[in-house]
């Protein structure tokens, strides 16, 4: 059975360096799921930069959806899986006019194939339940699948930090 591990914050906040720093600790072989699509130019130095940070100690897979169909190909040939970021692939989902059921189903059934794994599998999320209701059904579509699936994958986690200020906290 998997370990895993939901690392939590705020935009900036550290999360993705802290996740990182714990998949180093892990011996073994590493692959990084990278859920950012290059949509300009931004997106495409931003991604960059993140490769470039990892370069040579990981194996990367792209996969803006479907995750679950990534983790059944490759989670056995790995020691640590770390997924970067939740938030990019619900926003992936929502593009593609996923029904909130479905994206829901997707990570149910990425829980249940970690579960058919031995492998430590760390999740990256934005934790978005700290600000204002947001002013349109849109982002308050998107508000309210991001704190679902962050309460789904904290429940399913061994380890759940959440990172303010570059600072990690254990909440579980």
């Amino acid at each position: 059975m998997s370990q895993i591990t939901l690392v939590t914050g705020g935009a900036r906040s550290g999360k993705s360096t802290y996740a990182l720093e714990l998949a180093r600790a892990v011996d073994g072989k590493r692959a990084f799921i990278a859920t950012g699509v290059a949509t300009d130019d931004e997106m495409v130095k931003r991604i960059r930069a993140h490769q470039d940070e990892r370069k040579g100690e990981f194996d990367t897979v792209e996969a803006s959806e479907y995750v679950k169909n990534v983790l059944d190909a490759i989670a056995y040939k790995y020691d640590v899986i770390l997924i970067d970021c939740v938030t990019l692939l619900i926003n992936n989902m929502m593009y593609r006019d996923m029904e909130n059921g479905d994206i829901y189903d997707e990570f149910d059934r990425i829980i249940e194939v970690l579960g058919e794994q031995n492998v430590t599998a760390i999740f990256v999320t934005n934790e978005v339940g700290l600000g204002i209701v947001p002013n349109n059904p849109l982002a308050r579509r998107f508000r309210d699948l991001q704190g679902r699936v962050n309460q789904k994958l904290a429940s399913a986690s061994s380890n759940v930090y959440m990172v303010v200020s570059g600072i990690a906290m254990k909440i579980k």
